[in-house]
């Protein structure tokens, strides 16, 4: 683990009634620290147990992306780079299902804040945008709250079969069809 976790970890498993507070911000903090959310959720497994890690790293992330929903518009030079990271990756004219996106956070290292734009194109209002981020984060904190100790258990054949079974459910779960304007079919744009 990384040592801001391990510092943060020892803070709160000496804080007593404040530590799920404290977990909760921590994962508004987490990306600031460059903290993998599957990281967290881990600990949040270790320090109370599945059910209230769960719980509690739900709170944090749901928090996180409400956060991220009313901030990101404010903020367009970030705005452009996610944009910019996401026509890299997906393409520019992808629109990710809401399934793709919750599997793509179950990858561990995968740009979170990216996913919550993919989201956000998506699902534009705020309702619609929390709804589909309980949706996408509650895959993510019950599989590594409650299976974060075996996890790192695991040989690493059987990490590049879970990683293989996770991208074949994310293609499986795609789009089927993509509506492209006439212009967008015909730009004379070089590569």
């Amino acid at each position: 683990m990384s040592e801001p976790l391990l510092v943060m970890l020892s803070i709160m498993q000496g804080s007593g009634p404040l530590a799920p507070l404290m977990f909760i911000l921590f994962h508004v903090v987490r990306q600031f620290t460059f903290i993998p959310v599957a990281l967290v959720c881990m600990a949040g497994g270790m320090l109370f147990g599945s059910i209230l890690g769960t719980l509690y790293s739900m709170t944090g992330l749901l928090l996180l992306s409400a956060l991220f929903y009313f901030v990101i518009r404010r903020i367009p030079r970030t705005y452009q780079k996610l944009m910019n990271i996401k026509h890299r990756w997906f393409g520019p004219h992808t629109k990710m299902t809401v399934g793709q996106i919750a599997v793509l956070r179950l990858i561990p290292f995968f740009h979170y804040q990216l996913l919550n734009l993919c989201l956000l194109e998506r699902r534009p209002d705020f309702r619609g945008f929390i709804k589909g981020s309980v949706a996408t984060n509650l895959p993510l904190a019950f599989f590594y709250t409650v299976f974060g100790e075996y996890i790192t258990q695991f040989s690493a054949e059987i990490g590049v079969l879970i990683i293989l079974g996770l991208l074949i459910l994310f293609y499986l779960l795609r789009e089927k069809m993509v509506i492209m304007k006439w212009h967008d079919f015909f730009s004379h744009k070089s590569l």
